[in-house]
């Protein structure tokens, strides 16, 4: 009978687990920063496709890069359910953000910040030699069902200083071991103007888990991230990452190359992953 007890304890233990850990879709999304002198890529060309992928996909979290305020107000304005965290790179709401969104009624956010990647992290500067500021926006994120708790962290790394790109890696990964000191589940997203087998990736790749390679179930789409916009060549640069530790089981990864009228809503394809907590 103590044998068939224990049998049945763990069998519930089992089964309460499985119910208790949700699954999430999370996204990283280079948008293009809204510049009305790109001609047929200018934001008021674009903004409303955009805006219906992202209606279509519904992504729980996605990461945004590049985005300016105007941006993120108008995907408030017309994403139902959804809310931002960021700063901008030139402080406060200046400059290109790289906020996270989230639905609000899944998720509380229980801390969030973001800091600047460079020698300073405390204030707008530019690190090392990199051409602009770059930050990295990060949050504690509770699910209101389960009241599991993850952290999430988005950046965009500079797009001409190596010595920048390396050493904001190495800062990154030093400043969520401290962050996420506790050890929860973590995801890393962005734009990291960094092909795979770069030193910087690999230092990552050393710490966390590249979600393209882990996924359990389907890995899909282009494996380039990069399209500059140009519709009928081929996408072979891979910069743009989710990336997560062992807390985190991902299920699916997909690069959606979604189009109009041979045109892409942005030189940059989104990244989106299903995942589960473990």
């Amino acid at each position: 009978m103590r044998l068939q007890n224990r049998l049945v304890i763990i069998f519930i233990l089992t089964i309460c687990s499985t119910m208790f850990s949700q699954e999430m879709e999370v996204m990283t999304y280079n948008i293009k920063y809204a510049n009305e002198n790109d001609g047929e890529n200018s934001w008021s060309k674009r903004k409303d496709f955009i805006t219906n992928q992202l209606k279509f996909y519904e992504p729980d979290i996605f990461g945004v890069q590049e985005a300016v305020i105007g941006q993120l107000t108008h995907f408030i304005a017309e994403l139902d359910g959804y809310e931002y965290i960021g700063t901008g790179r030139d402080g406060g709401d200046n400059g290109e953000f790289s906020a996270l969104l989230y639905k609000t009624a899944k998720f509380d956010v229980l801390i969030s910040g973001t800091f600047w990647l460079a020698k300073d992290i405390t204030k707008p500067s530019r690190g090392w030699d990199a051409a602009y500021p770059r930050v990295c926006t990060y949050a504690l994120f509770e699910d209101k069902e389960s009241g599991e708790k993850f952290w999430v962290f988005n950046t965009h790394f500079d797009h001409r200083g190596k010595k920048a790109r390396l050493e904001s890696a190495k800062l990154i990964l030093t400043k969520i071991a401290e962050i996420n000191s506790a050890g929860l589940p973590a995801i890393l997203m962005g734009d990291l103007n960094l092909e795979p087998d770069t030193r910087a990736i690999q230092l990552i790749a050393d710490k966390l888990r590249d979600s393209r390679n882990v996924a359990r179930n389907v890995s899909f789409g282009s494996e380039g991230t990069f399209n500059g916009y140009e519709f009928h060549e081929p996408v072979t640069r891979r910069i743009d990452y989710i990336f997560v530790n062992d807390k985190v089981e991902v299920l699916k990864y997909g690069v959606l190359t979604d189009s109009k009228d041979q045109k892409y809503p942005s030189d940059h394809f989104p990244v989106l992953i299903k995942a589960e907590l473990k």
